[in-house]
């Protein structure tokens, strides 16, 4: 008898061996669409819905993915986010289109080409002391009820019907990535490796917040949740961004009192989601309490070497996501996409512990061919016992 989706994403986090190997699209904007491909998908498939994004957020470009194109994707998680404050989507949703979206924190993107966002508002790039953090008057406030008003709602429905694993993704940026957007990444790298004092007190500022946030945000959700999606990007095309010792010394002790601190709220599995190289971290990661970790760059440094992560790790990690988004995705043909995913699932999904998504959100530039391509593979191949 086949599982349901949700007994088969708890199979695969507990290292057991479900039905087939899950499928994780379509959820956050670790795991989602980019709106090009989604409408292809839906013209493909014949479905009519609205165009809507994720965290009613057009500049950030990620679909909110209708139902009927989630089962046309079989994914088997359903997602539950956050929402910056009413009176920042309004500000936003009146503004000029093509004038700077700035979000709760006072930083935000600038249009370079229509139609294209960057990250390029960072009003603590001066900062330089503690005092100018204190002095700071854009902090976000995090109890505003608008931010997660619907969460219970969503959540006790979703936990009712029983059906998918519940991945619940609060919109942060965690505490390095979001160092990166209030100074910009080359302004914080130098202060981490020039001022260490000032870039941990930043860190901590910023860990405060998102703990705040997070904590409304799970007594919302109460027992209605799988999996709780945090990350900060650390990697690059070839290694860590910065020195496995400076992590260690810097950014570590941030992580792990935050997932200790979610932790102590909820049973749910952490989803760590971190691009990029990072295998020299997997230890790290493990050792803090991540339980999950997404989205496997195939495409960089290490974590192109499957069989050694699988063999190093996958006691110990489950590993979630994994179709390279780098080339294949992008400008594969459909039979290389198909091979790809059968690669992955023979290597990673040996003896559970592996759930299938693309590597990142699935950007403009993805045939929607090659993403339908991707998730039928997953039913082609993923069923276990495994096909050699």
């Amino acid at each position: 008898m086949p599982m349901t989706s949700r007994e088969r994403v708890l199979a695969a986090i507990h290292h057991e061996q479900p039905d087939r190997v899950p499928v994780v699209i379509g959820v956050s904007n670790a795991t989602g669409i980019k709106m090009n491909p989604y409408k292809g998908i839906k013209d493909i498939a014949g479905i009519k819905a609205p165009d809507n994004y994720i965290y009613a957020w057009p500049e950030l470009g990620t679909a909110a993915i209708d139902e009927a194109t989630m089962q046309r994707l079989h994914s088997d998680v359903r997602g539950v986010m956050d929402l910056e404050p009413a009176s920042v989507r309004d500000r936003n949703h009146t503004r000029d289109p093509h004038s700077n979206y700035l979000d709760s924190w006072g930083s935000g993107q600038m249009e370079i080409t229509p139609g294209d966002w960057f990250p390029g508002i960072h009003p603590l790039a001066e900062a330089r002391t503690v005092e100018d953090l204190e002095t700071y008057q854009g902090w976000p406030d995090m109890s505003d009820p608008s931010r997660v008003a619907h969460v219970a709602e969503v959540s006790k429905r979703l936990g009712e019907e029983d059906q998918f694993a519940i991945l619940a993704t609060p919109w942060l940026l965690f505490p390095f990535e979001r160092a990166h957007a209030m100074q910009g990444m080359e302004a914080f790298l130098l202060n981490m490796a020039m001022d260490q004092d000032f870039a941990i007190a930043l860190l901590k500022k910023i860990a405060g917040y998102c703990k705040q946030l997070m904590g409304h945000f799970l007594d919302e959700l109460g027992d209605n949740v799988d999996i709780i999606k945090i990350g900060d990007d650390l990697g690059t095309q070839e290694n860590p961004m910065i020195s496995p010792r400076m992590y260690r010394e810097i950014i570590k002790p941030v992580h792990a009192d935050f997932i200790s601190f979610i932790k102590s709220r909820t049973s749910a599995k952490i989803l760590f989601h971190s691009c990029g190289d990072v295998a020299p971290l997997i230890g790290d990661f493990i050792e803090i309490g991540v339980d999950i970790l997404n989205p496997i760059q195939t495409s960089t440094g290490q974590m192109s070497d499957l069989p050694a992560l699988k063999n190093r790790f996958g006691k110990n990690m489950v590993f979630c996501g994994g179709i390279d988004s780098h080339r294949i995705l992008p400008f594969g043909t459909v039979d290389e996409v198909r091979a790809e995913v059968k690669r992955v699932i023979q290597i990673l999904g040996t003896g559970g512990g592996c759930m299938i998504g693309p590597v990142h959100t699935a950007m403009n530039d993805v045939p929607p061919e090659n993403i339908l391509a991707m998730v039928d593979a997953v039913e082609e191949f993923g069923h276990y016992p495994l096909k050699t």
